[in-house]
């Protein structure tokens, strides 16, 4: 049985926080924080998350401000900004601070948000067979290191 893809969802509206997990929990392993510190906490105790997606306008800070502190420790789970108040500049430091995915307008659709969810899930596992890639390269790099230096060694005893 295959593991489920692990969500994690930061709004300060309760309700939304639930209207997600009633739309999702079967299909995903979802994880709720009603501000940016639960979700920075939920992120230490569960690094292995794979899809972030945060309200841009919280009472404490902004979803974009959540994302830098995210990719500092977290730079693996592919992020997604959901705003009931876009603008310009929103959307700006969203892509180029935040390093978002995706951007979706509230109130979302499920199927819009799905079709979203499921874009992000493929493009994290491609970037985790790359990082799988370049760990077998490195390692591989690291025996034919070693072995010219055995090789070395005898060559000139």
């Amino acid at each position: 049985m295959e593991k489920k893809i692990k969500i994690l969802y930061v709004d300060d509206e309760e309700n939304n926080l639930l209207s997600f997990k009633a739309c999702f929990r079967i299909k995903y392993d979802v994880y709720l924080a009603i501000s940016a510190q639960v979700g920075l906490e939920i992120l230490e105790k569960h690094p292995d998350i794979q899809v972030v997606i945060t309200d841009q306008r919280m009472p404490d800070t902004t979803g974009v401000e959540f994302l830098q502190l995210l990719i500092e420790k977290h730079p693996y789970p592919i992020r997604i900004m959901l705003t009931g108040f876009a603008n310009f500049a929103d959307t700006v430091d969203a892509v180029n601070l935040g390093k978002i995915f995706g951007y979706l307008n509230k109130p979302w659709e499920e199927k819009t948000l799905n079709e979203t969810l499921q874009k992000a899930i493929l493009k994290y596992q491609e970037e985790e067979q790359i990082r799988k890639r370049a760990e077998q390269t490195e390692e591989a790099e690291r025996l034919a290191n070693q072995m010219e230096f055995i090789l070395r060694q005898e060559l000139l005893s």
